[in-house]
């Protein structure tokens, strides 16, 4: 394949997906590592991408626009129950968790069905999932409901939260770009902030496509989590930049 031919295929699939990884490029275009880095620099000197750790970012992406509860669902199925799977195997029996609104989490309720424990949660999902399988213990903090999300935000959530302690708290977010973790809403972002603050360990559950990513609301910094869970299709490169602030399990 020409280089031009290459670099218009490379900067039409950055543009249409937001984001593309080395390794995407090297297996879509059967191109040296060292190659792909090359074409990706040269993109960027054009003014055609922006580079970002492991790979490259649209010009023009952005996350404005909020997926619905339904389309989240249907976005990386396999690997987000990989991460749940995982997720439950570090909650001890008796122990109080809060769980936070998003499909990973959804699936680590799943998991955690008729198991001796306290679950808190503003999610209105993980609450179905958990509230008829006794002895699980599970509170819903109310306030004011986000239909997008199935999610309790708000005054009401927060005082509630802000007054119980959990001995780990697990969440998911929109986006990690550095150390920052990002959502579209405000009013959620705060809701966990409160909920992690109140958690002696916090756990961080994130597919490989929540990497390199910002949305609206900087609600936590990476560094302060115990542990991030992702799956092991994310890009060398980006898990070794993300260890410099986290532990982190790969599945």
């Amino acid at each position: 394949m020409l280089k031009k031919e290459r670099l218009v295929k490379i900067a039409h699939k950055v543009n249409q997906n937001g984001i593309i990884t080395i390794q995407e490029i090297m297996d879509e275009l059967g191109v040296s590592d060292m190659t792909a880095r090359r074409d990706l620099d040269e993109l960027e000197k054009s003014g055609k991408l922006l580079r970002v750790h492991g790979g490259a970012q649209s010009l023009s992406f952005s996350m404005d626009h909020e997926l619905s509860h339904i389309e989240k669902s249907s976005v990386q199925i396999e690997e987000k129950k990989r991460i749940a799977h995982k997720a439950a195997t570090l909650i001890s029996e008796g122990e109080s968790i809060f769980l936070g609104p998003g499909t990973t989490v959804q699936f680590l309720a799943e998991q955690l069905t008729g198991r001796n424990i306290r679950v808190i949660t503003n999610s209105l999902a993980v609450f179905n999932i958990l509230v008829n399988h006794a002895p699980t213990e599970v509170i819903l903090t109310g306030g004011d409901y986000r239909d997008n999300t199935n999610t309790f935000v708000g005054p009401i959530t927060n005082l509630v939260l802000g007054k119980l302690k959990y001995n780990k708290a697990f969440i998911s977010c929109n986006g990690i770009y550095n150390s920052s973790i990002t959502t579209y809403s405000l009013e959620e972002g705060e809701s966990q902030q409160i909920a992690l603050d109140n958690s002696k360990n916090k756990y961080l559950l994130a597919d490989n496509k929540k990497f390199n990513r910002a949305d609206f609301y900087i609600y936590y910094d990476l560094f302060n989590f115990d542990t991030l869970i992702t799956d092991n299709t994310i890009d060398d490169e980006v898990l070794s930049h993300y260890k410099q602030y986290v532990q982190i399990m790969t599945v």
